[in-house]
Formats: structure tokens, sequence, C-alpha cells
């Protein structure tokens, strides 16, 4: 089966939407599909080998992603990213994968044409540059919808995804179902290194410092008023973020306490959560933004590393409460740090076993196979696709 993966966001860059396109078209061509992955160009190169073909020619335009796409016939085409749902009104069967920030509030917006390229015009719309935006996004959001209309069936990537979804398109009700997501086997075959004793404990957070809402700063806050603990806090990820907390840490008397790495290989994060005792990540959720899941909360487990999150959004779905990790009813600096001292006083103890048996359940095997039940021929909007 020839199978086109639409993916804007794709390693080399780091996130979980990038974890979940790559290690989906992974999967698919481990079983021997022909897989195309369209995505956008990436300044350091695309990635190779990994048995599917990487085309770099989005656009993020909606004439020129048309056009190009029409030049690819594909047996079944999956959308990875909200924005590009208006392609179910071009080519079908068509599955979508949402995540959450995508249909919230698009952050690719195909229909918007670059008048400034144009000559002539360009002097005339720099004074409604902001009225073009709205404008603009207005319709984007308009042909999303649509093309939601027209899909196959979109898959959620957790249960308050899908309830979040269908919420803003009950319409869609019917053709909505949860995939949640999966770990990579490079972490599965992860053996945790650490034991459970009086020594210095190894505390980690990895994620992209460019959002306020990840809380890192919350953390750093917490851990600096239980100072009377032996710990070392390191900070995988960079980000916009990255000097203002780098800047906190030295007004807090906390350079000694916390490393930050900046982005680092996979295999040394992997090396880092195995030998590590704790995972934060206490994010909190925003009107337009969210963890949709929390594949990073997996990873860690995955490694026998227990985690602790906010409870909210999709990382309730991601934890194990009292097995894997706990949660922080709120993620601010007063709870963060009582459950950090929960932690460090051995009042709360999680087992490693628990947290990969617990992270074995999620395989991108699991999540392929329910989004190939959907790669069929099928009735679509009142007709027969064939």
């Amino acid at each position: 089966m020839r199978i086109g993966i639409v993916a804007p966001e794709f390693p080399p860059d780091i996130g979980g939407v990038e974890t979940y396109g790559y290690e989906f078209s992974a999967e698919l061509a481990r079983r021997g599909h022909e897989v195309f992955v369209f995505t956008c160009p990436h300044p350091k190169g695309e990635i190779s080998g990994q048995g599917f073909k990487v085309l770099p020619v989005l656009k993020v335009q909606y004439a020129a992603d048309r056009e190009l796409l029409k030049k690819h016939p594909m047996d079944v085409w999956h959308v990875m990213n909200a924005a590009y749902a208006w392609m179910a009104l071009e080519v079908r069967p068509l599955v979508i994968s949402v995540h959450g920030n995508d249909f919230i509030k698009p952050y690719f917006l195909p229909k918007q044409p670059g008048l400034t390229q144009v000559p002539g015009l360009w002097r005339f719309s720099l004074p409604f540059q902001s009225f073009r935006s709205r404008l603009w996004r207005k319709i984007a959001l308009r042909l999303m919808r649509r093309g939601f209309s027209q899909a196959t069936q979109i898959i959620a990537n957790s249960e308050y995804t899908q309830k979040l979804f269908i919420e803003r398109f009950p319409a869609c009700k019917e053709k909505t179902s949860v995939g949640y997501v999966g770990v990579g086997n490079d972490f599965l075959r992860m053996r945790h290194q650490r034991c459970d004793s009086g020594e210095t404990k190894r505390l980690v957070t990895v994620c992209r410092l460019s959002e306020a809402r990840k809380n890192v700063d919350k953390i750093i806050r917490a851990l600096a008023r239980i100072k009377q603990y032996s710990f070392q806090y390191t900070v995988i990820g960079d980000g916009d973020l990255r000097p203002e907390l780098q800047s906190l840490s030295r007004q807090l008397n906390m350079e000694d306490r916390i490393v930050y790495t900046g982005f680092i290989p996979k295999a040394e994060i992997q090396r880092i959560l195995a030998e590590s005792d704790l995972f934060i990540l206490a994010s909190a959720v925003l009107p337009n933004s969210f963890e949709g899941f929390g594949i990073a909360y997996l990873e860690a487990n995955a490694c026998g590393t227990p985690v602790l999150a906010a409870r909210a959004a999709g990382a309730v779905e991601a934890v194990d409460e009292g097995k894997t990790g706990y949660f922080v009813d709120e993620p601010t600096v007063p709870a963060i740090t009582a459950a950090l001292e929960r932690f460090f006083t051995g009042e709360i103890h999680f087992e490693s076993a628990d947290c990969q048996a617990f992270a074995n359940q999620f395989n991108w095997a699991r999540v392929v196979d329910h989004a190939m039940q959907f790669y069929a021929p099928t009735k679509i909007a009142g007709q027969n696709i064939p």
C-alpha cells in the first residue's frame, strides 16, 4: 500500500508531535508499506534511512500544496496536523490525527496569500496586516472545519483530546476515536540504573524551553525551598526561555544543583532518564495550549523512572497514579514543593518494574493497528469512494 503521511512537524525538529509522526511512519514501513512523508524543509536537512521516504516539499500554502499533493497519488493519506484537514476535500480515504493545540488554535495557516510578494500590492497590504491576519485565520479555520466533515476518521491522541475535539466539532462525533500514542522500542529496551538509597537524588525534566506553561521555573523555585535535601536537577531541552531560567537559577543560588544540557542526542536522553530517580513535568492548561497526552511521561517510565505531573489534560492518562508516578492538583510552587518533599522523605515510593510494565502497554504497533482499520476504501459523507 502506498501511504502518504502529511507531517509539517517532523524530525529533526524535536517534540511530541514530531515523535508521533516519525514513529508512526517507521511502524508502517516495518510492515512493508511504501511510506512517503510530506513535510516542511528543515534547515539542518532531512532524516533518512528509516524505511520511508521524506519529501520536504510542503509550502504551508493552500494553492501550492494542493497542486503538489495531486502529483503524488496514494492509496491512502494520513494527516498529522489538523491544519491540513482541508486535504479531505481533495483526496480520500484520508485519516487525520489530532493532538489538541493543532485544532484549538492552528499554528499552520495554509489559507493565507503572500500579498507582500505581489508587485505593487505590498504598500497596500502592510497597513492592513493585522486585519488580513484575522481574516485569513478565520478562512483557514472554516476550511479546516470543512475538511473534518469530509475526513474518513479523526483519531485523537487521548480521551481528553477527543472530548475537546467533539465539543468543538460535534458533527464529527461518530467518526472520532482514540488511538493514543506509543513509546519507541529503543526506550522500551532500556533498564533502570538507579537504586533506592540515601544518596543524592537525580531529578530530570525533558521539554522544549519555549512554553511558560511547562512550569520549569516553578520547579526551580520549589527546589530552592528544600535545599536541605541532596539532589541534582537536569533540564534537557532548549528554547527562548533558557536564559531566563538560568538567570533564575543564579538568583536562587541553585547553579551547583541544576544542569542545562540543551538539545542532546536521544541515546543520551535515554541514559540520563535511566539514571534518574524522578522525572518532573508539571504543565499547566491554557485556553489555547495543553498536554494532549505527554509522550515524555511514558518515555521516562519506559526507562524505569517514575514521574511527577500536574493532574490536568492528557497527562492524567499517561500516569498510573501511585504506581508509575503521582500528581500535583495545581502546578503551583507550594504544591510542587510539597510533592517533592513526599518523594525525598520516602513517603511515596515507586518500583521501576511497575513503571516499565505500564509503558509497555503503549506501543506504536497498537497505534498503527487502530489507524489502519480506517485505511480501506469506505463510504464518506454519503459518497462511495472507490
